[in-house]
């Protein structure tokens, strides 16, 4: 969530940067909201100085033995109407909060202005392009010649976007993570985290799932709980409403965790395969930092979900997110794009985002500064550091050969009891 005096003092500033975001949003709302707001705290705080002085003289006339009655009536009247007052405060502050709830983060200058992810620079492309001398396959249909990917018994199981993962695809995901989570623990200095997989709608508003993107979520019925869409939630929110010593920073955790979400207005896109299911694995990095020093730390960030790519040996390239593909809650985004060579494109595997104190500020997240004086905001990051799933259809894909087998990256071959090549069953 914005600053509201932030939001208050830059109306063209926020306005154009909603324009860059291609939004609409009417902030004179908010202007008038916050003008009624502030009206009424003031004339309470009159009312409250009418209020101690009436007070002040009734105690004065009781001392002396005089009757006070009429000024201690007038003294009630004035509380009822502070009450009052106050009450329709509450209801202008609740209405101007809950407005700012809908305002998404303002981009950092460095953030490419633009209206589609057509307009998404390339930042750096990282190793060739796979080919092959014959026709690469799909993700999907490797994995089924396999014996590996099924998607069809998934369907009986629960319904579209699922899939069960037979021996080596298990195994492939399982050694995935531990492979994720052993780079960025032993090398990159994370500490790992097991979470809950459901979270209440409190953490959900503190990382802004909260309240705009509800349609996204799965609700447990009848709790005030949802499976996490990703573990950025359980995560971020472990800090809740704390405030950390500044010689603490930064706070690096990782995390795997199954991640669920509905896809809601994804109808019909990307149906085949790993690519947009339901329920996925992910390995997550989030890093609580020093405000001076959180776009270094992105930079530091993104090289390390990187590394992941680097030592599988898949060619990729990283984008930075314009400003009207940027998400609700960023204020700079770098996405990781893996080459698939079936699909003959780029997909994203990592988003890496910097969201400054705008998560901090929903969450209450704060700091002591090391020589003393008034707590502050921390800043926020996180991104995949990667997507499982999307890992394991890059080195289908990758990797496969012409006689439908797949050779396991030499760095993961240690995770798989030193397997080297997929084959199917009975090969």
């Amino acid at each position: 969530m914005l600053d509201p005096r932030f939001v208050r003092k830059n109306l063209d500033l926020v306005r154009q940067a909603l324009a860059n975001r291609n939004m609409q949003l009417n902030l004179d709302e908010f202007a008038r909201l916050d003008e009624e707001r502030r009206a009424l705290l003031s004339e309470v705080e009159a009312l409250k100085g009418e209020r101690n002085k009436l007070s002040a003289e009734v105690a004065k006339r009781k001392r002396q033995g005089e009757d006070a009655s009429e000024l201690m009536g007038r003294a009630s009247a004035v509380g009822d109407s502070i009450a009052a007052l106050e009450g329709k405060a509450r209801l202008a502050d609740e209405a101007s909060e809950a407005f700012l709830y809908s305002v998404p983060n303002v981009p950092h200058a460095s953030t490419p202005i633009g209206k589609t992810e057509a307009d998404n620079p390339v930042v750096r492309v990282v190793g060739e392009k796979t080919t092959f001398p014959f026709a690469p396959k799909e993700h999907w249909e490797i994995g089924q010649n396999l014996a590996g990917l099924d998607f069809e018994r998934a369907a009986k199981l629960t319904g579209a976007r699922f899939a069960v993962l037979w021996g080596w695809a298990a195994k492939l995901e399982r050694a995935l993570a531990a492979f994720m989570l052993d780079l960025h623990t032993l090398t990159h200095g994370y500490t790992e985290i097991a979470t809950p997989y459901m979270v209440n709608s409190q953490s959900l508003m503190g990382t802004g799932q909260l309240p705009k993107f509800a349609e996204d979520l799965f609700k447990l019925e009848g709790w005030d709980y949802y499976l996490i869409p990703t573990a950025e939630v359980p995560v971020t929110n472990l800090h809740r409403d704390e405030t950390l010593d500044e010689a603490s920073l930064p706070r690096t955790y990782t995390a795997y965790t199954a991640c669920f979400r509905s896809e809601a207005g994804s109808y019909g896109k990307d149906t085949k395969g790993l690519i947009r299911q339901h329920q996925f694995g992910k390995v997550e990095l989030v890093r609580l930092t020093h405000p001076g020093r959180s776009y270094e730390e992105l930079e530091l960030l993104t090289t390390q979900a990187e590394e992941v790519l680097k030592r599988l040996e898949l060619p990729y390239r990283v984008i930075s997110l314009c400003s009207g593909d940027l998400g609700f809650s960023s204020a700079k985004t770098y996405d990781i794009e893996v080459w698939l060579p079936g699909q003959n494109t780029y997909r994203e595997i990592s988003s890496c985002s910097n969201f400054e104190d705008f998560q901090a500020r929903r969450a209450g997240i704060r700091f002591k500064p090391k020589g003393g004086g008034k707590t502050q905001l921390v800043h926020t990051l996180n991104g995949s550091g990667l997507a499982v799933g999307r890992t394991m259809v890059a080195i289908l894909e990758n990797c496969q050969r012409e006689d439908g087998s797949v050779a396991i990256p030499t760095a993961l071959q240690p995770y798989m009891g030193g397997l080297e090549v997929i084959t199917a069953p009975g090969k």
